[in-house]
């Protein structure tokens, strides 16, 4: 898995400085917000902040720290998505996205025991993935991809229709993060 070609995506999509009055992140700069940018010791404005280091941040709070480089040795593409959305909602959202899609997909646990959803990337997250993916193959993967997806999708749904003025983001939000990886399905 390539890390920096996720990095490059995302910053591409997220553009330079951005400072859009209905996002309550305030300003952003290479999609990292001046929040996420202090707490990583960032001290100037967000306008200036180096590509590198929002390179940096990218791969230590969005890949490295949430363990979705573990993810990445069994499924790339699950790991891709954790990366995406992670970086839109927060690794926790992301990572609960997956263990919902697990504990619904595991046949009343037949197939292996339920886990708990607790957003993070443990043992026992591990051993459910390898299990699903040991049962389901590909394919499998190809429907945890889908159900994640599925998940995220309703809650941009769902953020929009709390807060009028996310309507402003939700078409951009499910044009560029939901069915934007490449799954190995003919369309």
């Amino acid at each position: 898995m390539d890390i920096d070609a996720l990095i490059d995506e995302v910053i591409a999509r997220e553009g330079g400085y951005v400072h859009h009055p209905a996002d309550r992140g305030g300003p952003t700069h290479w999609g990292i917000t001046e929040a996420v940018a202090r707490k990583q010791g960032y001290t100037g404005p967000v306008r200036d902040l180096p590509r590198t280091a929002a390179v940096a941040i990218y791969r230590d709070l969005y890949w490295t720290s949430p363990h979705f480089d573990r993810v990445a040795e069994h499924a790339p593409n699950i790991a891709a998505e954790l990366f995406d959305t992670g970086v839109n909602m927060g690794p926790t959202t992301a990572v609960s996205f997956l263990q919902r899609a697990l504990n619904a997909l595991n046949r009343e646990q037949k197939d292996y025991a339920d886990i708990g959803v607790d957003g993070r990337i443990g043992d026992r997250s591990m051993t459910a993935l390898r299990a699903f993916l040991k049962l389901r193959g590909d394919k499998g993967g190809v429907v945890l991809l889908k159900a994640m997806e599925a998940l995220q999708g309703e809650r941009y749904l769902r953020l929009a229709e709390q807060r009028p003025a996310n309507e402003a983001f939700l078409y951009g939000w499910l044009a560029n993060r939901i069915g934007s990886l490449d799954t190995g399905e003919a369309a």
